[in-house]
């Protein structure tokens, strides 16, 4: 049994190349709610955009924000009225919470994750914003706890919302099963997508990108091919579905390019917010189907039962650093010749 200190370390961005190991306060868990330690983080683009610009889209930071939105760890108190759930429990975090009254027009029914105002940890798409897991202990409303499944690890568990992510993208498509699959951009969403489709049944996934190290990452997630883009080599053609995870426009054109007639491309990464050029026209000419993936309903709870159904997300950690090494692992997640893939904080330790 952890003793709880009055007092915690977080991981605070102040501002644009501005980030700071804090000592606040901790958290007193409110009625509903439930007092995490947190043990694992795992760093996010977004959490690298507050740090390298003050601002992530169109969220700019106002005040000073606890950064991360991937996090899990062990509960250690309850607040009052919370049942089903024991202090010492491994778990992990749904980020999201919608603010309002949660409904939605019959046309995007159940798709909670594009309610039009919605809270997610880590952000300052709100004023005040709404502060991240990077810290300590965080205290989280009680239906946002997801319980880890036997065997399942706090660091494999803070892992669990960006398998969610890829989940979701995958979940876009039509069925999988005996297809090939082609995922461009194998940053971590990307090579936890190659994962994902591999899980769904898909019969051939082949992973291209421009960086030989995310390539090995996508291989030893699942990809049974692999397309070095750097060294000249081109992407397949006629693959029946297509997962574009490097959110470059470029990369528009080519992909379209590789879709089969008649198939899939869905759109895993962001797109820029302002004009780019791109070469769209076999959109049309060879109807192809361009769909759009955002975060994630409720699909956490399938990446937690992948998790305990044995997949393996453990290749894709490169690099491990304590809470007092923040900013470093910030700079090496960054860096595009580290050779980083998903760079996970240890935030709470015995």
């Amino acid at each position: 049994m952890r003793t709880l200190t009055p007092w915690m370390r977080a991981v605070v961005v102040h501002g644009p190349d501005d980030v700071r190991v804090d000592e606040r306060a901790r958290p007193v868990p409110a009625a509903g709610e439930v007092l995490l330690a947190v043990e694992w983080g795992g760093i996010c683009g977004s959490d690298i955009a507050y740090w390298k610009k003050g601002a992530s889209g169109t969220a700019s930071l106002a005040h000073p924000l606890v950064l991360g939105h991937e996090f899990a760890g062990r509960i250690a108190a309850l607040g009052d009225g919370v049942t089903g759930l024991d202090v010492g429990r491994a778990v992990t975090v749904h980020p999201a919470r919608p603010v309002g009254d949660g409904v939605l027009p019959e046309r995007l029914a159940g798709r909670t994750n594009l309610y039009p105002r919605v809270r997610y940890f880590g952000s300052a798409a709100f004023d005040p914003h709404t502060d991240g897991g990077f810290s300590e202990y965080r205290t989280v409303h009680a239906d946002q706890i997801r319980p880890l499944p036997p065997g399942v690890s706090t660091e494999q568990g803070a892992l669990a919302e960006p398998l969610a992510v890829a989940l979701h993208a995958v979940g876009r498509a039509p069925e999988l099963r005996g297809r090939t699959v082609l995922v461009n951009g194998c940053g971590p969403i990307g090579s936890l997508v190659a994962a994902a489709a591999r899980y769904r049944g898909a019969g051939r996934v082949i992973a291209a990108d421009l960086s030989p190290s995310s390539l090995s990452v996508a291989r030893a997630m699942g990809a049974d091919e692999i397309r070095d883009l750097s060294a000249g080599e081109g992407l397949p053609e006629d693959v029946d579905v297509v997962f574009e995870a490097s959110g470059a426009p470029a990369a528009l054109g080519p992909v379209l390019r590789a879709t089969a007639r008649g198939g899939t491309l869905v759109q895993v990464g962001n797109l820029p917010g302002t004009a780019a050029p791109a070469a769209l026209g076999d959109l049309v000419t060879r109807e192809i189907t361009w769909i759009g993936s955002y975060r994630f309903v409720e699909e956490i709870d399938d990446a937690l039962r992948a998790l305990g159904d044995g997949l393996d997300v453990t290749p894709l950690i490169t690099h491990r650093f304590p809470l007092e090494r923040a900013g470093e692992a910030l700079a090496v997640a960054a860096d595009p010749t580290a050779g980083s893939s998903k760079v996970m904080l240890r935030l709470h330790a015995d």
